[in-house]
C-alpha cells in the first residue's frame, strides 16, 4: 500500500481535474456556484452514508472530543476554500483565482513543518517553485490581461482559497493520527460541509434540480462519486504514507488534467506556455518521488537538506 500511496494522490488530482465537466452542465442547468457546492456536498453525504451502511455501521461512530477534526476538514477547509475560490473568480478572473488557489502546497508545506515536523527539503522547495510557475503557465495568466483585474481584496480571497484548500491535509492528518479511516473522514467532512453550505445555497433550487427527473438524480450521484467520493478517499488514504507537502504537490496535477479535458472535449486551444506549464507540474511530481543521495561525507550540501 505504501508504494501505491503516491499514485492514489495522483489519481485524486486527476479526478478533481474532471470537475469542470460536471460544473459546466450544472451551470447550464441554472445552478449558482454555491448551489453546485451544495449539490456536491449533499451527493457525497448520501453516497458515503450508503457505503458506510454496507461496509461497517460502526464507522458512523466518532468521539465527541475529536469532532473538531471534521469541523476543520468540512467547514474550515471545504467551505472556506469554496467560498473564497468562487469569490475570487467573480472579482478577478478564473486564471488568477486558479493560480492563487495553488498557493496551497506552500501553506501545507509550512504548516506541516511547524505542526508535524516534516522536513523542508531541497526537493520540496524546488518542486513547489516548479508547481507554482507551472500553474501560472497552465492557467494562461501570463500574457493575458487577467492581471488587470487584480485587487487587494481579490488577492486576499484568492490566497484564502489556497489556505482553505491546504487545511484539508492538516486536519485530515490529525484525524488519521486519531485512528479514523479515510471513509469516516470523507463522510464527516461533507456532513459538516453540507451543514455549513445550507444557509448560503438555495436548497430549494438544488432539490428542484435533483428531483426534476431520473437523469438528474443519476448525474448528481455520478458527480458526487467522481469529483468527491473517489478522489477524497484516494487522497486521504494516500496521506497515510505520503507527507502532506509532497501530497499537495502531487495533487497539483489537477489543473493539467482540467486543461487537457478542455482541449480534448471542448476543443480549447493550448499554447506553448500551457505545454511548458504542464511539463513543469509533471516534473515537480516526479521530483517529489525521487530520492536523492547525499553527497560525499562531510560536504556541505546547502542550507536545505536534500531528500534521503
Amino acid at each position: 500500500m505504501k508504494k501505491l500511496a503516491p499514485f492514489l494522490v495522483l489519481l485524486s488530482g486527476c479526478l478533481w481535474g474532471s470537475m469542470g465537466l460536471f460544473v459546466r452542465h450544472l451551470t447550464n442547468a441554472g445552478l449558482s456556484s454555491l448551489d453546485i457546492v451544495g449539490v456536491r456536498a449533499l451527493s457525497t453525504v448520501i453516497l458515503m452514508g450508503i457505503l458506510l451502511l454496507i461496509k461497517d455501521r460502526s464507522l458512523f461512530r466518532i468521539k465527541w472530543k475529536d469532532i473538531w477534526c471534521f469541523i476543520g476538514t468540512g467547514i474550515c477547509s471545504i467551505l472556506l476554500f469554496n467560498f473564497c475560490y468562487f469569490t475570487a473568480i467573480q472579482i478577478t478572473s478564473l486564471s488568477v483565482a486558479a493560480v492563487l488557489l495553488y498557493t496551497a502546497p506552500a501553506f501545507v508545506m509550512l504548516m506541516s513543518y511547524v505542526l508535524f515536523k516534516e522536513k523542508l527539503t531541497g526537493n520540496k522547495v524546488l518542486a513547489l517553485g516548479m508547481t507554482l510557475l507551472g500553474c501560472v503557465l497552465v492557467t494562461g495568466m501570463v500574457g493575458s490581461d487577467s492581471t488587470n483585474a487584480l485587487s487587494g481584496y481579490g488577492i486576499l480571497v484568492g490566497i484564502g482559497a489556497g489556505f482553505g484548500y491546504a487545511l484539508y491535509s492538516i486536519f485530515s492528518r490529525y484525524a488519521l493520527e486519531r485512528g479514523y479511516s479515510s471513509l469516516q473522514i470523507t463522510f464527516y467532512t461533507f456532513v459538516f460541509a453540507t451543514i455549513g453550505i445550507m444557509p448560503m445555497a438555495s436548497m430549494q433550487g438544488i432539490l428542484r434540480y435533483i428531483g426534476s427527473n431520473v437523469e438528474n438524480i443519476g448525474f448528481t450521484l455520478i458527480f458526487g462519486a467522481v469529483s468527491t467520493v473517489l478522489p477524497y478517499l484516494a487522497y486521504t488514504a494516500g496521506l497515510n504514507y505520503v507527507e502532506n507537502g509532497q501530497a499537495s504537490i502531487i495533487a497539483s496535477v489537477e489543473p493539467v488534467v482540467a486543461t487537457l479535458f478542455g482541449v480534448v472535449l471542448f476543443r480549447e486551444k493550448m499554447s506553448f506556455g500551457n505545454i511548458v506549464g504542464m511539463l513543469l507540474v509533471l516534473g515537480a511530481i516526479v521530483l517529489c518521488n525521487i530520492k536523492m543521495p547525499h553527497k560525499a561525507k562531510g560536504k556541505a550540501i546547502g542550507v536545505l537538506e536534500l531528500e534521503k
